[in-house]
């Protein structure tokens, strides 16, 4: 059975393939999938990462939130061996977590890794100005958003979340068990969770209409942000990832969807995969209702609420930095269905391209300079995570 959620063929995404930036990556298929596979792809609505709700059930209920919280971080800082009485839910979830699965090629996921941190802050700019408010153009994916009061916490809240996350698993190393990559996805996927668990319990959360609450089809749809959409980005603004670079970030995001909860059938290991899963989820999705467009307006005006830049005309500046962006990834009919004013800079894309199109043909010449880059674009987004959790302004490179 599939939710009532499910709108085939999807108006907004079905501009997105025919006419807008999705059209390019469509050719690349050998076949489009037609409606029989997509439902049958959209009965993931009613599942969800079973092993971390029975942690929450048996442990964070039992226990309460800051016990169990505690309980949890000692373990992933002295190992689960190291520690007493630990209940057989957690036991489980960590056995698998643990458990390197033989399908792992580190080389291959540092590669997507490096490929990440190369990339510096236009990364981050291609996670909040395309990732992040392109899915706001879906109503259904972010309805749990809605229903845990993520709205009310405001959008700086969740994007430092969102970006704090990013930053700690795709260091060099970042993903290796105990690592802070590591240790930040378990915790995301236990917040999944809670939440999960929460909106159930609490609210008057309808499965028959939205599915299962983070389930896994829309699970997979945010792993395909963190890897497809963002390359699509960053090529749009002028980088050229090689081949291997892009089986590398597809490689790394999978085993982060592994240590998260989702079945590694779901992901894609190949270029083709992961377009056919992206372009399956999208033609199902609703438009953006009320709800998206508020989301939509408060990450627009999440620098004026933000403790950083300082100066009110920084601010301002930024909001339309941002939106010349989301214009420039989105186009016009996907950025004014979601209520978004155009920006009088809206060149400054162009310019960006212009910029990193010359300078990759010089990074990836000279291995001197392309591990130069790797090592000044973490330090970017260090930096970016650092000031957004103390809210000063970022100095980047």
């Amino acid at each position: 059975m599939l939710p009532a959620r499910f709108t085939y063929p999807s108006p907004g995404f079905s501009h997105y393939w025919n006419y807008g930036a999705g059209k390019k990556m469509l050719k690349q298929l050998d076949h489009i999938p037609q409606k029989e596979s997509i439902e049958e792809y959209a009965k993931t609505l009613m599942e969800y990462d079973k092993t971390g709700d029975n942690v929450i059930a048996e442990v964070f209920d039992a226990l309460g939130f800051h016990k169990a919280n505690e309980l949890v971080n000692n373990i992933l800082d002295q190992g689960i061996n190291n520690v007493n009485d630990v209940p057989e839910s957690l036991k489980e979830l960590f056995a698998e977590v643990d458990t390197v699965p033989e399908w792992l090629n580190w080389d291959l996921l540092e590669t997507g890794s490096a490929f990440c941190q190369r990339t510096g802050v236009f990364a981050l700019i291609v996670l909040r100005n395309y990732c992040l408010m392109g899915g706001y153009e879906s109503s259904a994916i972010n309805k749990p958003l809605i229903y845990t009061g993520a709205l009310k916490k405001g959008a700086a809240k969740r994007i430092t979340e969102t970006m704090e996350f990013w930053v700690n698993a795709t260091g060099k190393g970042a993903m290796k068990q105990g690592a802070i990559g590591f240790k930040h996805t378990i915790k995301v996927r236990l917040m999944h969770a809670f939440a999960r668990h929460s909106i159930l319990k609490s609210t008057d959360w309808d499965n028959d209409m939205w599915g299962a609450p983070i389930n896994q089809c829309d699970m997979v749809a945010t792993n395909l942000g963190f890897s497809i959409v963002f390359m699509e980005g960053l090529k749009r603004v002028g980088f050229k990832p090689t081949e291997e670079e892009v089986k590398g970030l597809l490689h790394l995001w999978k085993y982060i969807g592994y240590v998260l909860g989702i079945p590694p059938s779901y992901l894609p290991d190949t270029e083709k995969q992961a377009i056919e899963s992206l372009y399956k989820w999208t033609m199902f999705q609703s438009p953006a209702d009320e709800d998206t467009k508020a989301l939509a307006f408060a990450l627009m005006n999440e620098p004026i609420l933000s403790n950083f830049p300082t100066h009110k005309w920084q601010k301002k500046l930024l909001i339309k930095l941002h939106l010349a962006y989301n214009y420039f990834f989105l186009d016009d009919r996907a950025c004014q269905t979601m209520g978004l004013p155009k920006s009088k800079i809206w060149y400054l894309p162009y310019l960006a391209w212009l910029m990193n199109r010359s300078k990759e043909y010089v990074v990836m010449a000279n291995k001197s300079l392309f591990n130069y880059s790797v090592r000044a674009g973490r330090k970017d987004h260090e930096n970016v995570k650092r000031m957004y959790l103390r809210g000063q302004v970022p100095t980047v490179h």
